[in-house]
């Protein structure tokens, strides 16, 4: 079990969160933007659900459940978002998750975080298939998943009631002996 681990990139670090990243993510997650992409964060955001989001991490990590980092610039330290792999045991599988600040959009840094937590999965955790859900909403985030080499697997029809309308959950899938390294 490793608690302070740390994964790079070309341009990026990600880390693990720490209590004083609080203010940087409430301020990057209290966007409707973000939220109206995700399936879980709360819209508006506050600080102390930034707090009460960070203490989880510790437990789920030393638990080996799910690994939460921030994506930060490897030169500044500027926080750009976060990603987060699941760890489902039985399965040899997890689920990749991100967002990224708004102000941060369009350069790359999901892909680049994407790929990172991919090679982490399939190298230091031995998995066999990575897997990533979108609303089919969020095209942006399909277009990420398929730079990965990452292949469309399904939609679900209507499955995700979001502010009064239903989403479709788009389903794309990767498995170990499929995933090569492009060098983003």
């Amino acid at each position: 079990m490793i608690l302070n681990e740390t994964v790079t990139s070309r341009r990026l670090v990600l880390r693990r969160f720490l209590k004083s990243d609080s203010d940087e993510v409430a301020r990057l997650c209290n966007n409707y933007n973000i939220y109206r992409n995700t399936m879980y964060l709360p819209y508006p955001y506050s600080k102390q659900d930034a707090l009460s989001w960070i203490e989880t991490h510790s437990l789920n990590f030393s638990d080996d459940k799910l690994y939460e980092f921030a994506i930060t610039d490897k030169c500044t330290g500027t926080l750009y978002g976060a990603i987060a792999l699941s760890n489902n045991h039985p399965n040899h599988h997890g689920e990749i998750a991100y967002w990224i600040g708004e102000e941060h959009w369009g350069k790359g840094y999901a892909t680049e975080a994407a790929e990172t937590m991919l090679k982490y999965a399939f190298t230091q955790k031995n998995y066999h298939k990575v897997f990533a859900r979108h609303f089919g909403s969020n095209s942006s985030s399909g277009r990420v998943l398929e730079k990965l080499g990452m292949k469309k697997e399904g939609v679900l029809k209507e499955h995700i009631l979001k502010e009064n309308r239903y989403e479709d959950l788009v389903h794309y899938g990767i498995l170990n002996s499929n995933f090569t390294i492009d060098g983003l």
